[in-house]
């Protein structure tokens, strides 16, 4: 009987706790109700010790009760040890029962340390590794990883993580956009105006300022996450669905997106002062515990692209993200061109019409001006909706049963995730050279009220 060792380094932290550990629940689920019984060891890891019975029940709380699952509890241990230390990583590898998963939920900086001490450890067959986002710090760094990672094991057994796209997520974009003629036919240059990509989130700070005052909106979010949203809207037809078309097809995307034009009028920054969300009071983001008021990170950014390819050329991407705004808002949004020949006599002025596409939860809705009611010859605007199917699993299900089942569908390739950063650094160098002002919004409001996506 076949298996695998699921080793999570740095266990002791949040996301072990509140995403993977709730996700693992829902893919040992699954299998019980599928009748699949192949076995699972969880090991958990951290620098600093736990007595064995507090893990054990961080386990029990998360899952629920099934033979899969009851197995899982009953034979998971943690571990003290050093992630960046060989010999620490080698042992853990020879006691796994099967063959090993290295799960690194750690910051990047320790992630690429823990990758350097594994070239010195011969990895047992069948090890897979998983890294969270952001993959590097910088466009160079990434290539170090990647080629470090690349002495290690092949592409297929490296797993970079990014749960923002699940795999619902990124079939029902392919489904709708390939699959239904009168959508695909309007999705070029001819028939858009303009395209918007938004993720804006009432969320504020919410204690993450160990990482995110040194990322901000513009690494966190558009370069780990909206850049992948904006290559599965820009990108042509893949020949399948399968990982390689998937990516090579996500790759020429990116390779001809680059910032429209220069990077201080193309990119926009600002960061959220006091205010008030849903009946919260939220503090002035520089006085935030952990912040580095001086280090100038923004809770919103936004940059202009445009992709350099005939089905695009001339048409405007915008792509945003904020923290601590008045009401939440992910889609992305393609704003279609007035008809060319409208008929004398049709009355009414309506706004242009928009496809959207709704990704939390997902859902697509269309405008349509049509004949109302009274005088035929007015028009009025209607909106079409429907829901997407949801997918079976959490975000964090859907990654960890890829990763399991060796499915790198939902893997962010090595050489995405330097186009991402290619597209992103001219925008970092000029905020560096503060050549961008960094303005301000109040927590609560829609951003600064000149910005154009929203």
């Amino acid at each position: 009987m076949t298996g695998r060792t699921l080793i999570i380094l740095g266990a002791g932290g949040d996301l072990t706790r509140r995403l993977l550990l709730p996700g693992l629940d829902g893919v040992l689920a699954q299998g019980e109700a599928d009748d699949l019984v192949e076995p699972l060891e969880l090991v958990g890891v951290g620098h600093h010790t736990m007595p064995q019975e507090d893990w054990r029940e961080q386990v029990r709380t998360a899952l629920g009760s099934g033979p899969l699952r009851d197995a899982v509890v009953e034979g998971t241990r943690f571990e003290e040890a050093d992630a960046t230390d060989p010999d620490a990583l080698l042992r853990l590898l020879e006691t796994a029962e099967h063959p090993p998963i290295l799960y690194f939920a750690l910051p990047p900086a320790v992630t690429e340390h823990a990758i350097e001490a594994l070239r010195g450890v011969d990895l047992p067959p069948g090890t897979r590794l998983a890294l969270e986002k952001p993959f590097g710090v910088d466009g160079a760094s990434a290539a170090r990883l990647n080629a470090a990672l690349a002495q290690l094991l092949p592409e297929s057994r490296t797993f970079r993580i990014d749960h923002f796209l699940g795999l619902a997520t990124v079939i029902n974009l392919l489904g709708l956009r390939f699959a239904n003629r009168a959508l695909e036919a309007l999705w070029s240059a001819e028939h858009v105006e303009r395209v918007d990509i938004v993720f804006d989130e009432t969320l504020a700070l919410e204690g993450r300022a160990g990482y995110y005052d040194g990322a901000g909106a513009l690494v966190d979010m558009i370069q780990s996450h909206l850049l992948l949203v904006h290559a599965l809207v820009a990108m042509d037809a893949p020949a399948s669905v399968g990982a390689d078309d998937l990516h090579d097809a996500m790759v020429e995307a990116l390779a001809r997106t680059r910032v429209a034009g220069d990077s201080a009028t193309a990119s926009r920054r600002a960061r959220y002062t006091a205010g008030d969300i849903e009946g919260r009071s939220i503090p002035d983001y520089a006085s935030e515990e952990g912040v580095e008021p001086d280090r100038g990170t923004e809770t919103l950014a936004e940059i202009d692209l445009e992709v350099d390819a005939p089905r695009w050329r001339g048409v405007p991407f915008t792509v945003r993200s904020g923290k601590a705004l008045g009401s939440p808002l992910t889609e992305l949004r393609l704003t279609l061109r007035p008809v060319d020949d409208r008929p004398r006599g049709l009355r009414g002025e309506q706004p242009p019409a928009v496809v959207r596409i709704a990704l939390m939860p997902e859902r697509l809705s269309l405008d349509l001006d049509i004949n109302g009611a009274g005088d035929p010859f007015d028009l009025d605007r209607v909106r079409l909706e429907t829901e997407f199917g949801a997918g079976q699993l959490t975000a964090y299900g859907e990654v960890l049963s890829g990763i399991l089942t060796g499915d790198d569908t939902l893997s962010v390739r090595g050489d995405l995730a330097e186009e991402c950063w290619r597209i992103v650094e001219p925008v970092l160098e000029a905020w560096r050279r503060d050549e961008v002002a960094l303005e301000e919004y109040a927590a609560g409001s829609a951003g600064p009220e000149h910005w154009s996506s929203r």
